[in-house]
């Protein structure tokens, strides 16, 4: 039985055609086992992305930031590692961790995840390979829906850009915090990190 979507057509800059997909459209995918429900991918604005297998450092620094910004968070808030989040009708991403009030955890019509605007105090992205798109496409697209602060975390360097000030245009500050600088987050007060000694 075929599966049917009402897609919208984009033309890439190469002059390419892609199909701009939905949400709507992802979950009727999954429930037709055209992708598998443990299947990593990330709907970007209409765009379907496969997402690339993790590495030992991105695994490393991943459990490390869980298990820090989870003891550490207050009373009524979760810390979840890569949970799959929508933020509009063709938007579904996972980051690889989020930090948000319990109470926004929702079930959007789809059967996603959905958090209410403005409620994910903390988004943190680990790039090995992803780092120019986690700078870019992703964090504009985290402060467009007003994640309040963002982690892109360079795995090998162990550097992490901060972004704070969400706006619609992007962010009003991004700091750049090395090994050795303390990075902290309101996510989680009395917290401090410092990157190069995660062990």
């Amino acid at each position: 039985m075929g599966i049917a979507m009402n897609v919208a057509w984009t033309r890439a800059a190469e002059g390419l055609q892609r199909r701009a997909f939905t949400v709507e459209d992802v979950r009727r995918m999954i429930d037709a086992g055209v992708i598998a429900e443990d299947e990593r991918i990330e709907l970007i604005e209409g765009e379907l992305v496969m997402m690339a297998a993790k590495s030992y450092a991105h695994e490393f620094v991943r459990q490390a930031l869980a298990e820090l910004l989870s003891d550490a968070r207050p009373k009524g808030f979760r810390v979840v590692s890569e949970p799959t989040l929508q933020f509009a009708d063709n938007t579904i991403l996972e980051p690889d961790i989020a930090v948000f009030p319990r109470e926004s955890f929702t079930k959007s019509k789809t059967g996603f995840v959905h958090l209410s605007e403005g409620s994910v105090l903390l988004v943190v992205e680990i790039a090995v390979t992803s780092r120019r798109s986690d700078k870019t496409r992703k964090a504009a697209l985290y402060a467009r829906h007003n994640v309040r602060e963002l982690w892109v975390v360079d795995a090998n360097e162990r550097i992490a850009w901060v972004h704070t000030g969400p706006t619609a245009d992007g962010w009003s500050s991004i700091v750049e915090i090395g090994p050795n600088d303390a990075l902290t987050t309101p996510a989680a007060p009395g917290l401090t990190i410092k990157l190069g000694e995660l062990e």
